[in-house]
Formats: C-alpha cells, sequence, structure tokens
C-alpha cells in the first residue's frame, strides 16, 4: 500500500491541530515513532503510517473542549470516548472522515478515517507499589470497555450478528470510561514530578517523562512543518529506542495499522 497519500493527509490533520493549539495557547509535542521520525528522517519514518502527539492533561482536556467547536464545519472529527460512544480507547484521534480505513487487528463500531492519535500525559506516583496497582487498574477498565464495545481481532459472520448496544449498556461502559478516566488522572495533583502516556504500548518505563520533558519544548521540522518536540529528546528516544538512529531490518520496515484504506471513495492500493 502506498503511504504518501497517508501521510499527506496525516500532515493536514497534523498542520490543523498545531493551528487550533496556536490559536488557544495550548502546547503538544511528538512522541513514539514520530518523534523519532522526526529527529532520524525530518518527517515520517518511512514505512510508518500513524502520527502521535502528546499533550499534558490540562491542555488535552482544553483542547478537548475548544476543538470540535471549531471542527464543526469541517471534514475532520475530534473522537473521544464521549464523542463517539462505540469509540472504547483512552485517548482522542483526529480523523479525516472523507477517508474511510479498515485496520489491522482491530475490529469495531467505531466512526473511522485515516488520523493522527492524541494522547493525554498524566501523573505517576513515586511508588512502584502503587504504579502497579493504578496501571493494574486502568487496564481493568480499559478491557472492560474495549469488550463491551465488541472490539475483534478478526471480522466475522457471527460479530455481525451481535445486537446493538441498548442505551443502558451504552450508559454503563461511558461510566465505565468515567472510571477509567479518574484511574488516569489519580495522581495529577499529588505534586509528583513524572508523567506518563497510561496508554503506550511500550513497556512501562519506556515512555516516562519528566515535568520538565514536557514543558521544555523546541521547534523541529517534521516534513514541511516546524513541529514542537521536547528538547531531552536525545535521553527520551534513547530510553525508548536504544540506538535509535541505526534503522531496523528490511524486515521490520513494514505498516502496521491499515488493512484497506479509502479516500474520497477511492480505494488505495
Amino acid at each position: 500500500m502506498k503511504l504518501k497519500p497517508i501521510h499527506n493527509i496525516e500532515i493536514n490533520l497534523l498542520e490543523t491541530f498545531i493551528l487550533l493549539c496556536k490559536q488557544y495557547s495550548l502546547s503538544y509535542f511528538l512522541i513514539g515513532g514520530s518523534l523519532l521520525g522526526a529527529i532520524r528522517h525530518q518527517g515520517f519514518i518511512p514505512w510508518d503510517d500513524d502520527l502521535d502527539i502528546g499533550m499534558t492533561r490540562a491542555d488535552y482536556n482544553q483542547f478537548l473542549k475548544v476543538a470540535p467547536v471549531t471542527l464543526s464545519h469541517s471534514s475532520y472529527f475530534l473522537q473521544t470516548p464521549y464523542s463517539d460512544r462505540n469509540y472504547g480507547l483512552s485517548y482522542a484521534k483526529l480523523l479525516d472522515l472523507t477517508t474511510d480505513i479498515q485496520e489491522l487487528n482491530n475490529i469495531n463500531n467505531a466512526k473511522k478515517g485515516i488520523f493522527i492519535d492524541i494522547f493525554p500525559f498524566d501523573a505517576i506516583p513515586a511508588s512502584s507499589n502503587e504504579r502497579t496497582a493504578q496501571m493494574a487498574k486502568f487496564k481493568l477498565y480499559d478491557s472492560s470497555i474495549i469488550v463491551r464495545l465488541g472490539y475483534h481481532l478478526v471480522d466475522s459472520p457471527l460479530r455481525k450478528m451481535i445486537q446493538p448496544l441498548s442505551v443502558k449498556q451504552y450508559n454503563e461502559v461511558r461510566q465505565l470510561k468515567h472510571k477509567r478516566d479518574a484511574v488516569m488522572e489519580q495522581f495529577n495533583d499529588s505534586g509528583t514530578t513524572e508523567f506518563k502516556n497510561m496508554a503506550s504500548q511500550y513497556r512501562y518505563k519506556k515512555e516516562i517523562m519528566t515535568a520538565a520533558d514536557i514543558t521544555n519544548l523546541i521547534t523541529h521540522p517534521f516534513e514541511h512543518l516546524n513541529v514542537s518536540i521536547p528538547a531531552n529528546y536525545d535521553q527520551l528516544l534513547t530510553q525508548m529506542y536504544g540506538n535509535y538512529m541505526q534503522l531496523p531490518p528490511e524486515s521490520e520496515r513494514v505498516q502496521k495499522h491499515f488493512a484497506s484504506i479509502s479516500i474520497n471513495g477511492q480505494k488505495l492500493e
């Protein structure tokens, strides 16, 4: 599958996101593979098919309040656990609804479109026991929500026969989403100095950032845009990837998210 059309749409989404952040004086920073791409490739990792952004919880919550109003007359949709009742994840996505996607190993009834991911970073406790307990509670609520909303690894005729949730069942899931949020935000007023993307796909310690990391930001090229990244990017990328400037084996240079994509009704080959 050609990635250039996907990257173009994701860049447009990112540009809109950045404009909104500037309009409302909100900070953000690239994370994960997108931060790696910015440093090693000055843009996308050539075989990567997504774009990941981090925000402090305060700025993230404010973005979720103000963005939908500005986006209401566009083809962009801010997907959150509350704007799309079938969406089960704990973070936001900015979708382009002129596109349609089928994800690999992720079949569900949420709205679909090429997207960028927006993750909140929350304070975590200093105690390893408290960290373990918090993550266990987060995973318990997270998995319960995913199961109740009918997320599957593969599509099947049986899945299509499942009845939609009732209003009562959706309300129960909504309460679970609120409880999950409370667990994620549990330590935000505790004065701790380390922060984490609770929904991270990486091992627990790999995506921990200090207060300085998430507030001391610099500008760096990403494709034709200038984006915000942590000034401490070298330590953060080393923590996550080791020797991050070394390219992976060719066998690992594959896109991981999309099974099929349509743009304006045309299937992308």
